[in-house]
C-alpha cells in the first residue's frame, strides 16, 4: 500500500508527466481487454446456460481472499465480461436479502450497474477495475448476510403463479396491498409471459411510492433494469422477485395500504396534484429563472410545497428540464450543506428517478416520477437535520476561484484540495469550467481516482450517478451541480485501497 501524497510531492508529479500517478492500472493491460461493444446487449449471443451457474456458484463459494486470482484464472481462460456481471448480480440476488432495509449489505447489488457504468465510461484497459472491486463488495455483504441468518431466496410457489393472463392484474393488486407472497408468485408469472417493456411499466409504477430507504427502491428499480440490457432477459426472474420484494419492504410498521404513514403521504397528495398538470406539460421552453424560484422552494419550503412549485412552474408552459435542473442542483446543493449518507443520496435517487422517468412511455407515471422527485428533496433536508447542523449554502451563488492555465496543474490543484478544502475544490472546479475546458478530463480523473481510492460502494454509486447527470444538467447549471460532486469524490492524497493491490497480485502484476 502507498505512503499518502502530499500537497508539493502531487503538483511536482503533475508538471513533471506523472499527472495523479494513474500508470496504476498498467497492470491490467495483462488481461484480455474488454471492447467497449461486449458491453452492449446481443440477445443472440448471451443465453442463460448452464455455465453461469456454475459461475455463480463460483462467487458464491470462493473465499473472498481468493475469488480475485480464482475469476482472474477463469478471465484467461474465456469468461466474459458479460458471463462475470451477469453471475455478480444474481449471486448477489439469491444470497443478500434487501430487508431490513434496501441497503446496508444490499448495496453489493444495487452497486453492480454502477459499476458497470464506470466501466462502460473508462478505457478497455480499466474495465475490469470496478467489476473486481464489486466482487470483493459481494463477498463482504454475503458475510454480512451469513452473520444476520443467512437469507437465500427459496423456489417460488409454482402452485400460487397465476396464469399469463392474469399476472398483471395479479401483480398490481398484490403491491398495492403490500402482499410479499402474492407479489412473489405474480412477479414469476410476468417474467416468464410478460415482454420486458410491459414489467419494466409496472415497476417504474411503484419505484418511488414511499420515501423508506431514502432513495434506494427507485435505485434498486433503475440499476435493476439498466444491468439487465447488458446480461440479457433470460436473467429476469429471480431478480425482478428480488426488486419486488424490496419495493414492498416497510419494516417496523403496519401494513401501509390500511394505514396513514409519513412515508407514503407525498404519494397520495401528488396522485391528487397529477391531475391537475395540463395536458401539453412535456413541452415548454427552457427557463433559468424557474429553475431559480424552484430552488428557493427546494432550500426552505416543505415536500407539498416543492411538488406544488413543480406542478405550477409546468403549467405555466416551462420545460420539465427546467425542473430537473433544479432537482440536480438542489440535491448536489444539499451535499454541499451536509456532506455525507443522506445528502448522498439525495443525488443518487435523483439519478435514478430521472432514469426511470427518461425510459417510461406512460404519461401518468412520469408525472408521478416528477413531482415525487420534488417532494423528496425536501424530505432529504429534513433528515439531514435530524442528524445535525446544515449550512446555509447557495449552490447559484457559489464564487468561482481562479485555476492555472496549464490543464494538468489546474486539475492537479483541485484533486489535491479534495483532501483538504472541499469547499475551495468546488470553487476551483466551477472556474475551470466557466473557462469552456473539456469537462472530461477532469470527470475521467475523478472516475480514475475512485478505482485507486474508492473503499465502499458508496464511492462507485455517487460517481457514476454524479458524472452521468452532468450530462444531464442544461449548459447554464451543469458546471455548479459538478461543482457540488466534490463534497463526496475522492482526493488524489488518499492512500491507494488495498484491493488494487490485490487486483495487481491476482494477474501476477
Amino acid at each position: 500500500m502507498s505512503n499518502p501524497t502530499t500537497r508539493r510531492d502531487f503538483l511536482s508529479a503533475a508538471t513533471a508527466g506523472g499527472f495523479l500517478g494513474l500508470g496504476g492500472t498498467a497492470f491490467l493491460s495483462q488481461l484480455t481487454p474488454v471492447s467497449a461493444e461486449e458491453t452492449k446487449l446481443d440477445s443472440s449471443a448471451v443465453q442463460f446456460r448452464p455455465e453461469i451457474e456454475q459461475t455463480v456458484r463460483l462467487l458464491e463459494e470462493t473465499p473472498r481472499d481468493k475469488l480475485l486470482e480464482k475469476v482472474a484464472d477463469r478471465i484467461r481462460r474465456g469468461l466474459t465480461y458479460r458471463e462475470v456481471l451477469a453471475a455478480l448480480l444474481l449471486a448477489g440476488v439469491r444470497n443478500i436479502q434487501p430487508r431490513p432495509h434496501v441497503g446496508f449489505k444490499f448495496h453489493a447489488v444495487l452497486v453492480v450497474n454502477s459499476a458497470h457504468l464506470a466501466s462502460l465510461s473508462s478505457p478497455d484497459s480499466d474495465r475490469w477495475l470496478p467489476i473486481f472491486w464489486a466482487l470483493d463488495e459481494f463477498k463482504r455483504s454475503q458475510r454480512r448476510d451469513v452473520e444476520e441468518g443467512n437469507w437465500t431466496m427459496q423456489p417460488v410457489d409454482e402452485s400460487a403463479v397465476p396464469p399469463a393472463h392474469k399476472a398483471q392484474a395479479a401483480f398490481k393488486e398484490a403491491m398495492d396491498n403490500w402482499d410479499v407472497d402474492a407479489a412473489d408468485a405474480a412477479v414469476a408469472g410476468l417474467a416468464r409471459t410478460a415482454g420486458a417493456h410491459q414489467i419494466f411499466e409496472l415497476f417504474a409504477g411503484y419505484a418511488a411510492r414511499d420515501f423508506r430507504s431514502i432513495g434506494h427502491k427507485a435505485i434498486y428499480v433503475a440499476n435493476s433494469w439498466r444491468t439487465l440490457q447488458c446480461i440479457g432477459w433470460q436473467h429476469a426472474e429471480p431478480i425482478l422477485r428480488s426488486l419486488a420484494y424490496a419495493l414492498l419492504n416497510h419494516h417496523g410498521e403496519p401494513n401501509p395500504a390500511k394505514s396513514d404513514l409519513g412515508p407514503d403521504r407525498p404519494w397520495r397528495q401528488n396522485r391528487i396534484l397529477a391531475e391537475s398538470v395540463n395536458a401539453d406539460w412535456r413541452g415548454g421552453s427552457i427557463d433559468g429563472q424557474a429553475t431559480s424560484d424552484l430552488l428557493q422552494t427546494l432550500y426552505a419550503g416543505s415536500s407539498d410545497d416543492a411538488a406544488a412549485k413543480a406542478v405550477d412552474t409546468l403549467n405555466r408552459g416551462v420545460s420539465p428540464q427546467s425542473i430537473y435542473d433544479a432537482l440536480f442542483v438542489g440535491a448536489g446543493e444539499l451535499l454541499v450543506r451536509q456532506a455525507g449518507i443522506v445528502a448522498l443520496h439525495a443525488v443518487t435517487s435523483t439519478n435514478a428517478i430521472r432514469y426511470l422517468f427518461e425510459t417510461t412511455s406512460n404519461d401518468n407515471t412520469r408525472r408521478m416520477l416528477l413531482l415525487q422527485n420534488a417532494a423528496f428533496l425536501p424530505l432529504f433536508r429534513e433528515a439531514m437535520h435530524r442528524r445535525g447542523d446544515v449550512g446555509d449554502t447557495h449552490l447559484d451563488q457559489m464564487q468561482a476561484a481562479s485555476v492555472p492555465q496549464k490543464q494538468q496543474t489546474a486539475l492537479a490543484e483541485i484533486f489535491a484540495d479534495v483532501n483538504g478544502n472541499r469547499g475551495e475544490a468546488a470553487r476551483k472546479v466551477l472556474g475551470y469550467l466557466d473557462q469552456n475546458r473539456d469537462p472530461k478530463d477532469l470527470i475521467d480523473t475523478a472516475r480514475k481516482l475512485i478505482f485507486l481510492k474508492g473503499s465502499n460502494s458508496h464511492d462507485y454509486k455517487f460517481s457514476s450517478a454524479v458524472l452521468e447527470d452532468f450530462y444531464h444538467v442544461s449548459p447554464q447549471w451543469r458546471n455548479r451541480f459538478l461543482a457540488s460532486s466534490v463534497f463526496n469524490l475522492r482526493g488524489s492524497g488518499e492512500r491507494d485501497n488495498s484491493l488494487v493491490e490485490r487486483t495487481r497480485a491476482a494477474f501476477g502484476a
